[in-house]
């Protein structure tokens, strides 16, 4: 059966088929690090990627908006598999162009607590680690990054679906932890 689309309808058709399709940090490539306001267990700090690193690897997952279906699946997959990700060493952060007293919520909501979202209100992080929506810069898309302690991207996973990205990132922790 054919179907005559809009141009509206193919347009986002386009856009649907296309989500994976962007520019990330390879493999190998140095991570930019970054500092940003950030909350965890509902309270605000400082989080900083240099600092994280000194501890072991770390989880940088970017996702779009806050309290959206897919980013609270995220978020709790995360959640979920946080004691996992700590046994590694490794720490998880969420980052998205969320306000801060947004985060706050989030990360004692859908994060229950287990992990730092940090708000990248204006947008440079996402920029650095070529993580915005390839549609709109004000958004993040899905995409999440390894960083090891060396700053060096480790592995990298985009999808705009979220059930996959807790189980890479925890399998390249693995394997990493056992090189």
């Amino acid at each position: 059966m054919l179907m005559k689309l809009s141009r509206w309808t193919g347009g986002l058709l386009l856009c649907v088929l296309l989500g994976n399709v962007q520019a990330q940090l390879k493999i190998g490539q140095e991570a930019p690090s970054f500092q940003a306001e950030a909350a965890l267990a509902g309270k605000p700090y400082q989080f900083s990627l240099s600092e994280s690193l000194k501890k072991g690897p770390v989880v940088v997952y970017f996702y779009p908006k806050a309290f959206t279906s897919g980013c609270s699946i995220e978020a709790n997959l995360f959640a979920q598999a946080a004691d996992e990700f700590a046994q590694y060493g490794a720490t998880v952060v969420g980052v998205s162009g969320d306000d801060i007293e947004t985060l706050e919520r989030f990360s004692n909501g859908p994060c229950g607590g287990k992990f730092a979202v940090a708000s990248d209100a204006d947008r440079s992080i996402m920029r650095a680690y070529d993580a915005t929506m390839f549609f709109t810069s004000a958004m993040a898309s899905r995409i999440s990054y390894v960083v090891t302690p060396d700053s060096k991207i480790y592995f990298v996973h985009s999808s705009m679906n979220p059930d996959q990205h807790v189980s890479t990132t925890l399998a390249a922790v693995k394997k990493w932890y056992a090189r």
